[in-house]
C-alpha cells in the first residue's frame, strides 16, 4: 500500500535535517577536475560517484552510487551503516563487475576521504580509470550525481518511512533498478529512461 501511495504521489513529503557525508579534511592526494567542458559522447567515458544519507526510524544509513554520465544509468550502488571506504568500494566494484572499463574512462567524484583513500584510488588505477575530483566546496562540478541524488530523495526517500536497513535496501533496490533505471524519463535523453537510452547506444555499436 505504501508503495502504491508513493507512486501516485499521495504521501506528504517530509523535510529532513542536513547530514554531511563528505569529509575532505584528509591527507590523501586530491586529483584535478578532468570533466570541465567534457560532454561524454558514448557510454563508459565518464562515471560519476556520490554518497548520501538515508534516515531510518532510529539511525542513519548511507548510500553510495556510481552512474554512467552518458545515460544517467545507475551502474553501481551500496547501502551500509558506515561511511567507511567499504561503502564507496562496494558501489564501485558493482559498476566494474557490470561494465567493461574502457581505456581512458574518467571516474569523477567529490574529494571526500572515501574517494581519495588509497584502497579506492588503487582500485581505479588497477582498472585503468582516470581519477577526477570536484573543486573544493563546488557541487556544480558533480552536477549529474547531485541531480540524481535530488531525484532519489524527492521521488523515493522522502516519501517513505524505512523501519530498518533491510527494508531500506529493498526499497532503494526497487527504485534504482526498476523505477529509475527502467521507467524514469529524462528530457536530456529524448524522454527515454536510462536503461533504454543505454541499450540504444549498444545497438548503434553493433556492425551492420
Amino acid at each position: 500500500m505504501g508503495r502504491i501511495l508513493r507512486e501516485d504521489n499521495l504521501l506528504c513529503l517530509r523535510k529532513k535535517k542536513f547530514h554531511s557525508t563528505t569529509d575532505s579534511k584528509h591527507g590523501f592526494p586530491v586529483y584535478p577536475n578532468l570533466t570541465r567542458n567534457f560532454v561524454p559522447a558514448t557510454r563508459n567515458q565518464l562515471w560519476v560517484a556520490d554518497i548520501t544519507y538515508i534516515r531510518l526510524a532510529e539511525e542513519f544509513v548511507y548510500l553510495a552510487v556510481v552512474l554512467d554520465a552518458y545515460s544517467r544509468l545507475v551502474i553501481g550502488w551500496a547501502l551500509e551503516r558506515t561511511l567507511e571506504a567499504k561503502l564507496a568500494l562496494g558501489a564501485l566494484q558493482m559498476a566494474l563487475d557490470k561494465r567493461d572499463a574502457s581505456a581512458g574512462l574518467i571516474h569523477h567524484s567529490d574529494r571526500g576521504v572515501q574517494y581519495a583513500c588509497g584502497d579506492y584510488t588503487q582500485l581505479l588505477t588497477d582498472h585503468g580509470l582516470r581519477i577526477s575530483m570536484s573543486r573544493k566546496a563546488n557541487p556544480y562540478d558533480n552536477a549529474k550525481a547531485e541531480s540524481f541524488m535530488k531525484t532519489l530523495k524527492h521521488e523515493e526517500v522522502n516519501r517513505v518511512e524505512y523501519r530498518d536497513l533491510a527494508e531500506a535496501r529493498r526499497g532503494i533496490r526497487h527504485f534504482l533498478e526498476r523505477t529509475y533505471n527502467r521507467r524514469r524519463l529524462h528530457s536530456a535523453l529524448g524522454y527515454r529512461p536510462p536503461a533504454e537510452f543505454d541499450a540504444l547506444e549498444q545497438v548503434r555499436k553493433v556492425p551492420a
